[in-house]
């Protein structure tokens, strides 16, 4: 996505002062009585979104005026200046003062611009804005690069967007930044001891495979980043209707979000030695898909009951999991689109993430809170951990009953999580179902940037 910032031009930058319903008297009352006029003629009252373009004696935009919440930090939308890409004219803009958060505001500038254009005409609004002072403008790049990256893979429909388009972008990502990079696929995934990941894909004709590079020192802390990259889920054996089944192009949104993140962690030349591992496959219906209570032996050595075919992602994550957990990483994340429960308890917009160290859960809330990219602490709830006990194997991957099911999914994969320092699970959605200030309809970047405050405050 080309940058929607100017440090230096040569055109004058038309001011954009933010009001609200209580400012917006004040600020009236000093603008030109043409201007005040014009406003009053047009019944602007600040509302929290609303626009107002002032025009010049010549016609030209002189001034805009854009509304936004009062009230408490609480009450606000961080975001809503978000929406200035897709309603003003083409131009050159600046702050003419500082909205409720001036970093987060430009972040939302330049998020609010995104088009996704790869099959019809849809290009950015050509809505530039002159770099306010003080702001990290490399970081904030950084992070709109990420979330561009994030929402294409998962706009991207699973026909031009299966496992090997996927392997394909990651590689493209692990070569820019120099990172070493493999990847293990098909039947070599059973070779080589990954037989949860082969069980889940080897229905499509689309080979499943494990992606993984690695950056940085190997002398740094590890960091190890596992993303679920399930590129279309049917839902197997155990059919999604058709209404489930309609967005699952979005099921690898994991993956996209932590190639997202490396992104940001490889951009930013931040002191740790980074892995990424994603298994990428694609859970469809032939005759040699896997069934209902058919039992796998997981790379980690215990064996699991497939209590049903729609919980495909904890598998593939479980044997990615343990993979990682064999180096004994320090901080070992995971990222996926696992569970109808977890948008039934938090809705779209708020992912619940796992973890036990309570330092690291307090670091995550706060990094949460300061990126506006909410995430909700849930419970490793361990009386719920015998719901995953099987009679037949060692553990089933989806417990009867259906309460409490992304609490029971953390605890399925806290199972083969034993060695790493420390672990955080998140259970994201991917998607923004209705269009809000710069976060538009469609595949979103969830968690990412919340992480990557905290991986920078940890590792810069």
């Amino acid at each position: 996505m080309p940058s929607v910032f100017e440090t230096t031009s040569a055109t004058p930058a038309i001011p954009i002062s933010f009001v609200t319903g209580t400012s917006w008297p004040g600020l009236r009352a000093e603008l030109p009585a043409m201007a005040q006029a014009f406003a009053i003629a047009n019944g602007f009252t600040a509302k929290p979104g609303a626009c107002l373009t002032l025009p010049a004696a010549d016609g030209s935009i002189a001034h805009v005026i854009f509304g936004l919440e009062d009230g408490s930090a609480k009450s606000r939308d961080l975001f809503r200046p978000g929406v200035l890409p897709g309603v003003l004219p083409a131009g050159l803009y600046r702050f003419a003062n500082a909205p409720h958060d001036t970093r987060l505001a430009v972040l939302a500038f330049a998020l609010g611009g995104y088009r996704f254009g790869r099959y019809r005409n849809n290009e950015a609004p050509n809505v530039r804005l002159v770099s306010p002072d003080g702001i990290d403008m490399a970081d904030i790049e950084r992070m709109a690069e990420a979330t561009t990256l994030a929402r294409d893979l998962i706009n991207t429909p699973s026909n031009d967007m299966g496992p090997e388009e996927l392997a394909e972008a990651a590689r493209d990502l692990a070569a820019r930044f120099g990172a070493s990079f493999d990847c293990i696929i098909g039947d070599d995934l059973l070779r080589q001891n990954f037989p949860l990941i082969h069980a889940v894909g080897m229905a499509s004709p689309r080979a499943p495979r494990l992606i993984d590079f690695t950056w940085g020192d190997p002398s740094h802390p590890k960091v190890t980043l596992v993303g679920k990259g399930v590129c279309f889920d049917t839902g197997g054996l155990d059919l999604k209707p058709s209404s489930g089944m309609l967005i699952m192009k979005k099921d690898m949104g994991g993956a996209a979000n932590v190639l997202a993140l490396a992104l940001m962690v490889m951009d930013a030349g931040l002191k740790v030695r980074l892995r990424v591992l994603i298994p990428a496959v694609e859970n469809a219906v032939a005759g040699n898909a896997f069934r209902p209570l058919d039992i796998f032996k997981s790379r980690k050595g215990p064996t699991v009951e497939i209590g049903n075919t729609d919980a495909e992602g904890r598998l593939v994550l479980a044997d990615a999991l343990a993979y990682a957990d064999e180096e004994t990483p320090d901080l070992l994340i995971d990222l996926g689109t696992l569970t109808g429960a977890a948008r039934v308890a938090l809705g779209p917009d708020l992912p619940p993430y796992y973890t036990n160290d309570e330092a690291l859960a307090l670091d995550v809330a706060r990094a949460s809170a300061a990126q506006n990219d909410p995430l909700w602490r849930l419970p490793l709830w361990a009386p719920y951990d015998a719901w995953l006990d099987s009679k037949v194997a060692n553990i089933n991957n989806a417990p009867s009953g259906g309460f409490a099911g992304s609490i029971t999914c953390a605890l399925f994969l806290q199972r083969f999580v034993e060695h790493a320092k420390n672990w955080l699970h998140v259970d994201i959605y991917g998607w923004t179902p209705s269009a809000r200030p710069a976060r538009p309809e469609g595949g979103e970047c969830q968690a990412a940037r919340a992480i990557y405050l905290l991986l920078s405050e940890r590792y810069a």
